[in-house]
């Protein structure tokens, strides 16, 4: 499952911290291994079922999220960095892990993705922190799996939640308004 998890994220090596790089990477391995999908699954599926033929993957979407999101802080850094301070390898580590849980709240059926049952009781933040927590990944980061979707607007952000979370709707929103 190693060397799956590393063939989907070649962005784990960008985590300068070996000790949170192998907790992101035990994050994939044991959320895959509990997933009904195969990793190659999530070259296919949609990011998201709340677009109806959903025209980009999960990986094409998360891949983008981490992009953005390293981009915005390396920005935010160089402009600001003196007055607000930004941890490179949380937003890297969090970007990688915030739909970790997706893989558990997804199921194919006739080869179609669907929400599975646990997804329909759990939404992927809360089922992604719990297998982050359980491989040791930092609150920091957990912080972010936790607030990058609609959850994180009943709480206060980090600013490396508040980077994550505008990656991920940068590559999200616009999809809504596709053919309309």
């Amino acid at each position: 499952m190693r060397d799956s998890v590393e063939r989907l994220w070649p962005e784990l090596e960008w985590i300068s911290d070996e000790e949170l790089r192998e907790q992101v990477t035990q994050t994939w391995m044991v959320a895959m291994e509990r997933s009904p999908l195969d990793p190659q699954d999530l070259e296919q599926i949609p990011f998201t079922l709340l677009i109806p033929d959903c025209p980009a993957t999960f990986m094409e979407h998360k891949r983008c999220v981490v992009h953005i999101a390293r981009r915005s802080a390396e920005a935010m850094d160089e402009f600001m960095g003196r007055a607000l301070p930004i941890d490179m390898d949380v937003v890297i580590a969090g970007a990688i892990l915030a739909d970790v849980g997706k893989v558990l709240e997804y199921e194919r059926v006739e080869g179609v993705a669907v929400q599975s049952a646990r997804g329909q009781a759990l939404r992927h933040p809360f089922t992604g922190v719990a297998v982050a927590m359980e491989c040791g990944v930092p609150d920091p980061v957990c912080h972010i799996i936790a607030t990058h979707a609609a959850e994180g607007n009943l709480v206060r952000r980090s600013t490396e939640a508040w980077i994550v979370h505008h990656a991920d709707f940068m590559s999200y929103e616009p999809f809504k308004t596709l053919g309309k």
